[in-house]
Order: structure tokens, then sequence, then C-alpha cells
């Protein structure tokens, strides 16, 4: 109901898990890299350990390694763990595909069918892997079972890969004396904490900006309540996020604030939440009592002359605020004015015509002469990261405000705004941006706006150049290949690359992924280091 009030194309906090909305964090990307670190370990054997609060994100993990697996790999994925040792050795097969028609019940037959089907898998040049999620609930019995299958092996190799996906009580669980056998066998653990505020922050971003929202319908104080109230956990922020634009279309808010979000998660937190942040604020308030009650009776009763004389001998301050500059700046801006697009144009050496300039204001994609333009939405830290100055929307207390970005470090960005240059604190500049920013970036007009699988021709020369290019400075992998055909190796390493940078993890060279791309290359202006 609220998708239209708020300029969605669909629902951006669903709990269903949606590939095009899969934001990684660092840890989330260390995560995903143990788990494909299991599935390359190939014949060297062992377990994979991943573990995680509710919510925290492993079934999309899950999903993600799935979609990465290297060629001629099989998979057994066990969603349902509460099994019987024999119940477990058949669910197994039957996900592998063996024939166990006259072998149901016997672990011995059973087992002899899976080795014969891993031997004949190895000769192949195939691997097998199993996945299973919800492990803590594996009994003792089972995950004994699932130990004695890692003793399926060749001269020189183990036959299959296992991974345990699960809540923190299987670290617990596996702590247990009489398990010591299987937790040795474990050559690879990982344990995936909550989003941090920064990350929480980039996640919301992310999944409005999938959904096609333009502007963030969440104020920075927002933001920090959903963080704080759903502990970081993804799936919480979902619940509470979604709940908060319900209310806000409901109240017609333009712009939700924190009071709407706590009320949000005193919603969806069932009120046990609710109870102990009054508990908190009711401590809160005998605090601030009784610190109040503090300061008047130590308040001095006269004034102090000596105080006095120095006051009224302190010069008057000569240099504006840059709180005082920034507000003075947005009261007096012009919406029709084109000096930030000048700017912009000028930093890349353009010289942009008017109806140029029109088209860069509007950002709409490809303008001319190789020239594009994006809109995004992130943090400041992403920008950081791209390096490249681009166009920041301002809040005005009549509309938006367009300032061009020219440096920026861990405490202060330097911006151009209404033709003044300001160095202010990155907090003053996040305190009127609500995430909205325009990139410029150069690519051959020959390079088609997207690119996919299968695609052929010289833009794909120009992907693969770029991604090379990306590898290279990163350290990563060797010589990528040549040829003017997207293949699957093409596909897999820019699946990577975006998992790297926070983008969508589609394997499609949109405009974001080019323009991220792009931004590898020397040429080209860079954000000042202040």
């Amino acid at each position: 109901m609220y998708l239209d009030f708020y300029g969605l194309s669909e629902a951006p906090f669903s709990i269903t898990p949606d590939p095009r909305f899969v934001y990684l964090s660092e840890r989330h990307r260390d995560g995903l890299a143990h788990l494909l670190y299991g599935v390359g370990q190939g014949g060297s054997g062992g377990f994979v350990q991943l573990t995680g609060e509710v919510g925290t994100g492993k079934t999309t993990l899950c999903r993600l390694l799935l979609e990465q697996l290297p060629e001629k790999t099989r998979v057994a994925l066990l969603l349902n763990p509460l099994l019987s040792p024999v119940e477990l050795l058949e669910t197994i097969c039957e996900e592998l595909h063996v024939d166990i028609a006259d072998a149901h019940g016997s672990l011995k037959a059973l087992t002899d069918r899976l080795n014969a089907f891993l031997l004949h898998a190895h000769a192949e040049g195939e691997r097998v892997v199993v996945i299973i999620d919800e492990a803590q609930n594996l009994s003792v019995e089972a995950l004994e079972q699932v130990r004695l299958l890692t003793n399926l092996e060749t001269a020189t190799q183990k036959l299959m890969q296992i991974i345990l996906l699960g809540q923190p009580e299987l670290r617990v669980l596996l702590d247990r004396p009489d398990l010591r056998q299987l937790a040795q066998r474990i050559t690879a653990r990982y344990h995936l904490t909550p989003l941090d505020s920064d990350e929480t922050e980039t996640y919301v971003r992310h999944r409005l900006h999938v959904s096609g929202c333009e502007r963030l319908p969440f104020t920075r104080l927002a933001l920090r309540s959903l963080h704080k109230r759903a502990g970081g956990v993804p799936r919480l922020i979902n619940v509470i996020a979604d709940r908060a634009l319900v209310a806000g279309y409901a109240r017609s808010l333009d712009s939700i604030n924190e009071r709407v979000i706590d009320e949000a998660a005193d919603e969806a937190l069932l009120g046990g939440s609710r109870r102990r942040r009054k508990l908190w604020l009711s401590l809160a308030a005998v605090l601030v009592l009784a610190a109040l009650s503090l300061a008047a009776w130590r308040w001095p009763r006269t004034p102090d002359p000596a105080t006095q004389a120095v006051a009224a001998a302190a010069p008057a301050a000569s240099v504006e605020a840059p709180d005082a500059a920034l507000r003075r700046l947005l009261a007096g801006h012009d919406d029709s004015d084109l000096r930030p697009w000048v700017r912009l144009a000028g930093l890349w050496q353009w010289p942009a015509g008017p109806e140029q300039l029109a088209q860069l204001a509007e950002c709409g994609g490809r303008i001319a002469g190789g020239v594009n333009c994006l809109r995004g939405s992130g943090p400041l830290g992403r920008l950081g990261a791209l390096g490249r100055p681009v166009v920041l929307r301002l809040r005005t207390e009549t509309g938006f405000a367009s300032a061009v970005l020219l440096g920026l470090d861990e405490q202060r960005a330097r911006i151009e705004l209404s033709g003044e240059t300001l160095t202010l604190p990155r907090s003053l500049i996040e305190l009127h941006w609500l995430g909205d920013y325009r990139v410029l970036w150069r690519a051959p007009d020959w390079v088609p706006a997207t690119m996919r699988s299968s695609d052929k021709g010289p833009g794909v020369i120009w992907l693969r150049e770029r991604l090379a290019a990306a590898e290279v400075q990163e350290g990563l992998e060797g010589p990528i290949g040549q040829g003017d055909e997207f293949d699957a190796d093409l596909e897999r390493r820019l699946r990577r690359l975006q998992i790297r940078l926070g983008l969508i993890a589609d394997g499609i060279a949109g405009p974001e992924t080019q323009m991220a791309l792009a931004s590898y290359d020397v040429e080209g202006p860079r954000l000042a280091r202040l």
C-alpha cells in the first residue's frame, strides 16, 4: 500500500530471499569466501562450519554459494536435519539421485551405494558436496554418521566435502567430548555476526535502491534507531523497516523519524523489548534528574566579575562557522543553478554545451561522446571507495541543492556549493544528505548499457580489460582469458568482483557495475585527500 507513496516499484523489505536484494557486508563476504574455500578444497575433505544468530544471513550465503559452485559439482542440500542416521543417509542419496530402491533401512547397503556413487563421480572428475542447514538440530548419532561419511576416500583423496550451517548452538554441540573426532575434522570455521551501524544504513539504502526509490524516506536518527532496535540482524531490519513504512504511509509522512521506528519495533518484537526500553528510559530519567539537581545545587549564585571581564574583552569571531556557512549557502541556493554540472564536466575535461549540461543534470544514462551519468545511493564510505567526484543532493528547507564532492577523509568532506568551496565535518554533510548522488563516468560509445552471459562483441572485450585491471589492482586472479564472448569464467569473476564491491552479485555488467569497473582507470579526476 505504501509503494506509490514512497516511489517504490516493489516492496524493499520482504523477508523472502530475493538475490537482487542481497547486500554483503565485509563479514558476509568473508563467510562466503570460507564456503567457497570449503568447496574448492575438493579432495582435501573435512568439514566447513558456518554459524550465526537467527536472521544474520546464513541461508542467503548458502544460496549465493549454490549460484557460484564450480562446474562438475554435485550437491546434496539438507534443509531438515531432524532425521535418524538411516533417514539422513537416505536423504543424502536421494538428493544425489543415487538409486537406493532396495537399500532402504540398511546403513550398510546405503553406505555401499553411496560409496560406489562417489567413486564413479571421482572417476568422472566431479566433486560432491553435502550442505546441512540448521545443523544444530542434528542428533549426536546423526552427527556421528555424518563424520563416518568423510571416511569414504581413495588412497589420496576424500570423496565428499561436508558443510554445516547452524546457529551458535552448533558450536556448543561440537564442543562435546564425545564429538571431538568430528570437531578435529573441521578445516574452516566462521561465525557470522550482525551488521554494524554503517552497514545497516548501507543495507537499507541498497534495498531501497533496488526497489526504485530515489530518496531515502528514513532520517539519520531513524536509521540509528533501526540498527539499535534490530541489533544489526538483517531479518529484523526488514520486519521493522517494513512496518515503519506502513506507519509512515498511514500518517502521510514524507520522512520517517526515530519515533516511528521505535513504535514499529515495539510491534515487531512483540513488546519484549518495549518493557526493557521503558525500564532503561525510567532509569535514564532518574539519572538525568539527579544530574540536574546536582548542577542546580552547585550553580554559582552571583556572576564571577573576572569571568565577565574576560568575556567582555573577547573579540567577536571573524571566521564563519562551517555549519553557518552551509546553512547560508543552502538557503540561497537556486534550483536552476547548473554550476555543479559545469564543475563536474570540467573535472572530466568535457566541454559540455548548454543542452548537454541540461541532460547531465537529468542524469539519465548515456549523454554523449562516451560520457555516462549514473544515479546512485549509498553512504559516504562507498563514495570514498569509488574515489571519483560526485554531485550530492543536499536537503534545504524548500527542496534540494546540488553540491560537488571534491575531497573526503575519515572526518571531513570538501564540497563546492553555489560557487563556494567548503571543508566540513562529515557528520554535517550527512545531516543534510539523504544518500542520493550522481556520478560521471566514461566508456566507449560501442559498449552496450548491459552485458550478460552469452553476449558477444567488442563491449565484452572492454569488459574483460576493465575486469583484468581491477583484479590486478586488488592483487587477485591472473589472466582472465581472451575473446569477445561473455563466457562462464567471465561471469564468475564478475560476480565475485560485485560481491567485493557490495553490488548486486548477479553476474550482469549493468551501468552500476560498469561504472565501478571504470573507476579503476587511472584516467579521470579523483577525490582529494584532505
